[in-house]
């Protein structure tokens, strides 16, 4: 049986930052039962979670993405239809004769899904194909919801991956998902709860290209937002584990003074010019100062 491991690419994924936070986990990490995502987007942290630590008895996961929150329901709950359409969907496009005929193919297929009036097999099927063939699995859409990103013009990109989809829903059996706002996943709050929560991130500087993932953003009145929830949760005698950008500007630094702050390297791969890619420095943010230590780590 294969790995259960994110299913779509994801702008911030952390599945190369496992490691770091696994090792800024509370060191009684193994005294909580439930785990809670408020923004779940790729779930490489839930996935890693799941199947690393057997404490878990009760998981949430939550996103505001309409979309998204879809596609996990039916990896979740119908997982086998979803392989036959994607494997039909990765057929056509493996047949098409040139890079040319199968931008136009995406462009399409971008066309149907953003009509938004197809069967839910259909709209998570588009969504992952989309996600696997534009350019650098971005999801972005514009100040009227619509998705629009252009193709990736990648030579062979596997679109159905069978095993990973199968290994997924099983897992996801586990997990309750949630469509909405972070803030909602308040009432599961308490003394044996861990949220870990990765928002859109903060753009690091004034020059830095902000991605929408919702219609609307997500704007530094929503990172307050989200440090009021943080205090909330908290109150609840919950632990949180949180991801950031670290902006020039100190933003986070200024917001969560009160929690303890650790800097750690991450490698940025969303950008048009290949030598801005490369290694830079997020926030893990958090209200317990007792965390793992590297060779204690589960991960």
């Amino acid at each position: 049986m294969s790995k259960a491991k994110p299913f779509i690419k994801w702008v911030g994924g952390k599945s190369q930052l496992i490691e770091k936070i696994g090792e800024n986990l509370p060191a009684d990490f193994v005294r909580c039962s439930v785990y809670v995502e408020p923004f779940v987007g790729g779930g490489a942290v839930m996935f890693h979670v799941l199947q690393n630590y057997k404490n878990i008895k009760r998981a949430i996961v939550n996103d505001i993405n309409h979309e998204l929150i879809l596609t996990y329901n039916i990896v979740k709950n119908d997982s086998k239809t979803l392989i036959k359409r994607l494997s039909r969907i990765e057929d056509e496009f493996y047949n098409l004769e040139n890079s040319e005929q199968r931008e136009e193919y995406f462009l399409e297929k971008r066309e149907m899904f953003n009509q938004k009036n197809s069967d839910a097999i259909t709209t998570s099927s588009l969504f992952i194909f989309l996600n696997k063939t534009c350019f650098n699995g971005l999801y972005r859409v514009n100040s009227k919801g619509l998705f629009n990103v252009p193709y990736g013009k990648y030579i062979k990109p596997v679109i159905c991956d069978t095993a990973t989809l199968l290994a997924d829903s099983e897992l996801l059996q586990r997990v309750e998902i949630l469509e909405g706002d972070f803030s909602q996943t308040v009432k599961y709050a308490s003394k044996d709860t861990l949220f870990y929560c990765d928002p859109p991130y903060k753009p690091i500087s004034e020059t830095s290209t902000f991605n929408s993932y919702a219609k609307g953003g997500f704007c530094d009145n929503e990172q307050e937002r989200l440090k009021k929830f943080c205090d909330e949760v908290s109150l609840n005698g919950a632990m949180f584990l949180q991801s950031n950008s670290s902006p020039e500007d100190g933003f986070f630094d200024s917001l969560y003074n009160e929690y303890r702050i650790e800097k750690v390297l991450a490698s940025r791969m969303v950008n048009s010019v290949g030598a801005k890619r490369g290694k830079i420095t997020e926030l893990l943010i958090s209200n317990y100062q007792n965390i793992n230590q590297p060779q204690l780590s589960l991960f």
